[in-house]
């Protein structure tokens, strides 16, 4: 741990994960806030895992799971990732205490002690990549950065950072908004919408096939457990390719749930275990950003 500038990130997802990979490497400790039943397709690279397993390894980077604030607390300071079950972000408000440390927050007064030592809560992110804002506001923290759709820089987080794949990914926009979400992932060898696979049927998710894995086009590699069905309703691969993500076995989805990722590229096996391109280009933008808001602050206050 480099400095005292706590960064609390909002979800542990596989991009969220390529976030809070280079905020660690940038010196900066993390506190992940996440739900209490992560949905993460590419669990591999989603260090939200920890929320079933205790903990969780992505590369070089292991978080655990803490029970309660202090526990998290104790984490920090021995320099590991703490995560928390808390999606509605209550431990952001905890660490505040009260309104007048609200708003002294440029003097650094909100902080978390231990240890002998202080961490200033410095940056909230919001990387839960739901689409829409689930409660994260500016003025939160010090500074507050969002991923993708659903925010509004200058309104209700200080930066919103691109999430679409290609010229902008990665771009701050520091006024307005990401570009819209059009539901549809980026083409990888002629394949598009079609790479995504989604629940048939509402019920209980039961793998056949699982990460890492080369599946034939119309080979199972999921049933969906329903009251009528409970051999389960089969779920078939669009095409042939290399199993990318898959949700956890006996994760409860609705009709229409994504539930598998299918990558047309059956040599690109390491792929499914390491950090994507894309998780990679925006975590360099939030360190960007959260440097540069941090070089601005020491100016101020000079």
């Amino acid at each position: 741990m480099v400095t005292d500038q706590l960064v609390i990130v909002r979800g542990g997802g596989d991009i969220a994960t390529g976030t809070i990979w280079a905020l660690r490497r940038a010196g900066f400790p993390v506190l992940i806030l996440e739900s209490s039943r992560p949905s993460a397709i590419r669990r591999t690279v989603a260090l939200s895992e920890a929320v079933y397993e205790g903990s969780a390894s992505v590369e070089d980077l292991t978080v655990t799971l803490a029970e309660n604030l202090d526990q998290a607390q104790y984490l920090l300071f021995q320099d590991q990732i703490a995560i928390l079950v808390d999606p509605e972000g209550k431990a952001i408000h905890d660490i505040i205490d009260t309104e007048e440390k609200y708003s002294e927050w440029d003097t650094g007064l909100t902080t978390l002690e231990g240890g002998g030592r202080h961490l200033f809560l410095t940056a909230v992110v919001d990387a839960i990549l739901a689409k829409r804002n689930l409660g994260t506001r500016k003025g939160m923290a010090p500074f507050v950065i969002a991923l993708g759709p659903g925010f509004t820089a200058g309104e209700d987080c200080d930066v919103v950072i691109e999430t679409m794949r290609g010229h902008r990914l990665g771009r701050p926009v520091t006024s307005g908004s990401a570009l819209p979400n059009t539901g549809i992932p980026g083409m990888i060898a002629g394949h598009a919408a079609d790479r995504v696979v989604h629940s048939p049927v509402k019920g209980v998710l039961r793998i056949r096939k699982d990460i890492g894995e080369i599946v034939m086009e119309g080979e199972t590699i999921c049933v969906i457990e329903t009251p009528d069905e409970p051999s389960g309703v089969k779920v078939t691969a669009p095409f042939s390719g290399l199993l990318r993500g898959m949700l956890r076995d006996g994760y409860p989805v609705t009709e229409g749930f994504k539930i598998a990722d299918v990558d047309p590229r059956q040599s690109e096996r390491e792929n499914c275990f390491t950090i994507s391109d894309k998780a990679r280009a925006i975590g360099g933008a939030v360190v960007q950003e959260l440097v540069g808001f941090a070089a601005r602050r020491a100016v101020d206050e000079t």
